[in-house]
């Protein structure tokens, strides 16, 4: 691994991380890959082990370390093929939980954060709504104060953990009237009166439980607010830079499996009295799928290391995304092609594998959303800031 980015400490990590994955998660994955529900004593073993702490102060139970422990953390989940139960893990920490960590009140820290970092409560982030897709300003949920409680009605959909999870970090309109500023977040718990979630059945990621989840006159104690009220949108804006560097990270670690399984089987197939690696066409195509990959992945430390340092990184992170997903469909389409009539066969990993990696180009902002992004600020000279 490169030392430009990664230490000793990273590496011996990466080792302790991988084991625990191939002992405590592999062997259970074939079934949370059937029944569509990760059991929660993994949540546990997680939260035991500190994984779900990375990047939360010591102060809630965290281990406050550097971007690149996410990274390998984001990596070696990738590569034990199951994207749904990757995006489960990483949608509590890296979603909901950031929300907690940077806008929540100390009390909220103490009651939703701790038991987060030690796997004993699951969480969601709800903005994407039935009508409005990546159009977050144009969400239609409403929260309207009454007295010291807000009233929150409303839907979103293509929830991760939206079914299974303890608590809900929910974005609303809190002033109908503004666009941009009329947007809040809240954090709901599950068991609340008005509070239904429905599980969604999809192409891929079939282990995490995604939900489309209503909101019927919900009533929220006006302390469940996150930071202030109507500057949920740059709260939102903000953190979707990190959730885009996830995305792309995700995508040349599951890029990068693809290829070391296939040239194993490569190594071992044989015709017409060769391996397959030694034939030069296949050799080339091998070549240029490496090269995609190690082209994003090092595109994705640097921003790591950026973001690490405090940078504001909305451009890069969402160049990464737009790029990172595609090439990883492209280099795990490959790979299928490479295996032949075993690619297509369920118990290789390549057929699951390009179903997971089908929605890198969706979730977290489609690649059509993306482009107007970098276009705005590369063509119109736009700038992005941080909440303050």
């Amino acid at each position: 691994m490169d030392s430009m980015y990664f230490t000793e400490e990273h590496e011996a990590f990466r080792t302790s991380f991988k084991y625990f994955l191939q002992k405590e998660v592999v062997p259970h994955i074939e079934k949370w890959e059937k029944t569509g529900t990760i059991e929660r004593f993994i949540w546990k073993k997680f939260g035991e082990m500190g994984y779900f702490g990375l990047q939360t102060p010591e102060a809630y139970g965290g281990l406050g370390l550097d971007l690149f422990y996410t990274v390998i953390f984001l990596e070696e989940m990738q590569k034990i093929n199951s994207g749904g139960f990757a995006a489960a893990m990483w949608a509590h920490e890296y979603l909901a939980m950031t929300h907690l960590n940077t806008e929540a009140s100390e009390e909220i820290k103490q009651k939703y954060l701790v038991p987060s970092v030690a796997g004993e409560m699951i969480g969601c982030l709800c903005i994407t709504e039935p009508f409005g897709g990546s159009d977050v300003a144009g969400m239609r949920s409403t929260a309207i104060k009454k007295g010291d409680n807000y009233v929150l009605n409303g839907s979103k959909t293509f929830i991760t953990n939206g079914v299974y999870s303890d608590y809900l970090i929910v974005a609303a309109k809190t002033d109908a009237s503004e666009k941009y500023k009329g947007i809040s977040l809240f954090i709901v718990d599950r068991d609340t009166p008005g509070v239904s979630a429905t599980k969604l059945d999809k192409l891929g990621w079939k282990a995490s439980d995604t939900g489309e989840i209503a909101f019927d006159n919900v009533v929220i104690p006006a302390e469940n607010l996150l930071g202030e009220e109507g500057k949920g949108f740059p709260y939102i804006m903000q953190h979707f830079a990190s959730e885009r560097l996830i995305m792309g990270v995700n995508a040349h670690a599951r890029a990068e499996f693809a290829l070391a399984y296939t040239m194993e089987y490569m190594r071992e197939r044989q015709a017409f009295g060769k391996t397959l690696d030694s034939f030069q066409a296949l050799r080339h195509k091998i070549a240029e799928m490496a090269s995609k990959i190690d082209m994003c992945k090092e595109y994705n430390y640097s921003i790591t290391k950026r973001l690490d340092q405090g940078q504001y990184v909305v451009k890069e992170a969402s160049m990464t995304k737009l790029l990172s997903t595609k090439m990883a469909d492209e280099v795990i389409y490959d790979a299928l092609q490479l295996l032949g009539g075993y690619g297509y066969m369920e118990e290789y990993p390549l057929a699951r594998l390009m179903r997971d990696s089908r929605l890198g180009p969706i979730g977290g902002g489609t690649s059509e959303i993306l482009k107007e992004i970098i276009a705005k600020i590369v063509i119109d000279h736009k700038e992005y800031k941080p909440a303050t």
